[in-house]
């Protein structure tokens, strides 16, 4: 029988208090403008006003010195960067995300100075990456990595983890802990989400295979950006139905999708190698579910190390993301539009879906086809693509298969890409493909009984 350890008020403070901010700022949907969202999202675009049109060129700026200071650090390795753990895992990187870096502030330079090919900085490629999605994810990752350390430094995935693992890990083989995250996804924004994964991965709170589960299917898209899709395709009147069935189709994926390679090829051990104790989620003899998460929740609170050190940890948090995932957006996103743009890739890749759309009953089946991989480059742009179908069911169809794909190399992919959470490009597709084929019979099928 496992002794119950007390804890003083204080530490009981510790935990509730930044944790009750924590959900407050990231979990909390409030109504903002005739639309729903959260109180971070909101912040962030009050930041963005603030900062008006120079966001543009500060995100610019951003690219351009993590890129010179990468390339000076491979060139000189000057010992201030290279015996500096942090500096040197944000600036020492792989020859391969050296390049990466590299292409994205040459992109960036030439989209801000509009000079150059316009395969690069028209309105559909780099000034859409530049104009329209580093401002906003400009402001998510300074706001979100400096307010992180609320939601996992002081017991609050513990106390919520503990509690809903009973669900999680029987439905999905997760820890309860990435509840929050699908949270946090649904109510906000996913690119929070992936970087609450990261964090959690890299402080080995998730396993190699947990990290890539959870990065590549709850990472989910927003209520507001959903909106945003549905609208697009002029069907924002069936809001409901159409989120019901992006709910329902996410959650299908996630409990099929996990269970097939790449993902079930995945280690169960955490970032250094290490493996998970057995016993990690066993509720002891003499706790419930509701103490023994307490119990966990306040022993993280015990551990807090003051305000101090929760400002560094949120500082590390936003500059890492800033420095470290922006300039990568800028790279791969732009060359998957410049591919979605100009060449019929996307196109051919399409076509093996013809007859399964075919099958599935679905009207303009050929100019259906041509949106369902061009979702890997960026979410959008199934939705834009759909504007010339006629057929309602057909629009209806696309704007919810390319919610529930997830993976869209424009942020998503880039993102996960960027951070630690162990994935690449060939399993990013391959993860897609195999969403798009789960998902697509059933929003098809729910279709025809909407429709």
């Amino acid at each position: 029988m496992t002794t119950k350890t007390t804890y003083g008020i204080k530490t009981m403070l510790t935990f509730i208090i930044p944790s009750l901010i924590g959900l407050l700022l990231f979990m909390t949907p409030i109504s903002y403008h005739d639309a729903i969202t959260i109180p971070i999202a909101i912040v962030s675009k009050s930041m963005l006003s603030i900062l008006g049109d120079s966001v543009t060129a500060i995100v610019t700026g951003v690219i351009v010195f993590s890129t010179a200071v990468s390339v000076l650090t491979k060139l000189f390795k000057p010992k201030l960067i290279t015996e500096h753990s942090f500096l040197n895992s944000l600036f020492n990187v792989t020859p391969v995300w050296l390049l990466v870096r590299l292409l994205g502030a040459t992109f960036v330079t030439l989209t801000f100075l509009k000079i150059g090919p316009e395969a690069i900085t028209s309105g559909g490629t780099g000034a859409l990456i530049l104009n329209d999605l580093l401002p906003s994810l400009f402001s998510v990752f300074i706001l979100a990595g400096m307010l992180m350390p609320l939601l996992m430094n002081f017991g609050l995935l513990e106390f919520v983890g503990t509690l809903l693992t009973k669900i999680m890990r029987p439905v999905f083989n997760l820890p309860g802990r990435s509840a929050v995250d699908c949270m946090t996804s649904w109510l906000g924004d996913g690119s929070v989400a992936i970087l609450m994964t990261s964090k959690q991965y890299e402080g080995r709170l998730y396993t190699q295979r947990e990290a890539a589960v959870v990065g590549t299917t709850f990472s989910a898209v927003s209520i507001t950006f959903s909106l945003v899709v549905i609208s697009q395709v002029k069907l924002e009147h069936m809001f409901v139905p159409f989120y019901l069935t992006v709910c329902f189709a996410g959650i299908m994926a996630a409990i099929i999708v996990p269970k097939l390679p790449p993902l079930s090829w995945k280690k169960d051990l955490y970032i250094d190698g290490t493996a998970p104790k057995p016993d990690d989620e066993v509720i002891p003899k003499g706790h419930g579910v509701f103490s023994w998460g307490l119990e966990q929740a306040l022993a993280k609170a015990s551990q807090a190390n003051g305000f101090k050190q929760t400002l560094n940890d949120g500082v590390k948090n936003a500059v890492d993301m800033v420095f470290g995932v922006i300039p990568v957006i800028m790279g791969i996103g732009t060359i998957a539009l410049i591919i979605a743009e100009y060449t019929p890739v996307f196109q051919y890749l399409g076509m093996p879906f013809i007859p399964l759309l075919e099958l599935l009953q679905i009207p303009e089946a050929v100019s259906a086809s041509q949106t369902v991989v061009v979702g890997f480059a960026d979410m959008f742009i199934p939705s834009i693509l759909a504007g010339s179908i006629e057929s309602d069911m057909t629009r209806f169809v696309i704007a919810a298969l390319s919610v529930t794909q997830l993976i869209y190399l424009s942020e998503v992919g880039a993102l996960l890409l960027g951070s630690k959470i162990p994935v690449n490009i060939a399993e990013l597709f391959l993860i897609f493909i195999l969403r798009t084929l789960v998902t697509l019979p059933i929003i098809a099928g729910l279709a025809h009984l909407i429709f």
